[in-house]
């Protein structure tokens, strides 16, 4: 399975059959607008058989950026059909205040050729609750925001991946040279005991799969 990054939380995932792209951004002028630094090249020339929206804000929810006349999946929980199956969208929140300061978030997770996919969206809370844990299940292959601020940090990131078992984790929602806000990577791969930075935004995942250890890998910004 290929994946490759656009910036923030944006992925396009494909098995070569489907593909899925989660949290992608287009017009980001109004946060532009208040003095903070985007330099992520703009999402352009993707379509997607699915397309999954964690949150509705602007650097999340660009849907409009992206081709195909995908099945869209926005701001929501349940048990839902796809094109590539069931997709379990998990009820959380933004902020450690159950959603009254930044709002709901969804997690996401669904199975993609060999692999179950967990997208995290941007997770605030302290901690999953027991219910979202077990919702979840064991997770391959993880998207988790890392970069403190809105959402979780370091050392809650760790604990997530673990808990759920994760074998590949990737951190997202962190700053890149492309961004002046959140905390750098740094902290969550420092406690890492297996971490490997990429000279590329896209890699195939079973080439950076290390068996039953956890790896963490980190694509280069684009």
């Amino acid at each position: 399975m290929q994946v490759e990054w656009y910036g923030q939380s944006a992925f396009r995932l494909t098995d070569g059959e489907h593909t899925v792209v989660i949290d992608p951004f287009a017009d980001v002028s109004a946060l532009t607008a208040s003095g903070r630094r985007w330099d992520y090249p703009a999402i352009t020339g993707v379509e997607a058989d699915l397309l999954l929206v964690t949150h509705e804000h602007l650097d999340h929810n660009g849907v409009e950026a992206i081709g195909g006349n995908p099945v869209t999946l926005r701001s929501t929980a349940g048990r839902l059909p796809s094109p590539i199956g069931e997709i379990l969208a998990i009820a959380s929140e933004h902020d450690e205040a159950a959603g009254t300061e930044r709002g709901p978030n969804t997690l996401f997770a669904f199975t993609l050729g060999d692999w179950r996919v967990a997208h995290l969206g941007d997770l605030g809370q302290r901690a999953l609750r027991a219910e979202q844990t077990a919702a979840l299940g064991t997770i391959d292959l993880l998207f988790v925001p890392v970069g403190n601020g809105p959402t979780i940090g370091p050392e809650q990131a760790t604990e997530i991946a673990a808990t759920v078992g994760a074998r590949v984790i990737v951190p997202m929602h962190y700053r890149t040279e492309r961004i002046d806000f959140l905390e750098p990577v740094d902290a969550f791969t420092d406690l890492a005991r297996h971490a490997q930075r990429l000279d590329a935004p896209t890699f195939e995942v079973e080439a950076v799969a290390a068996g039953d250890r956890p790896v963490v890998i980190v694509p280069k910004a684009p």
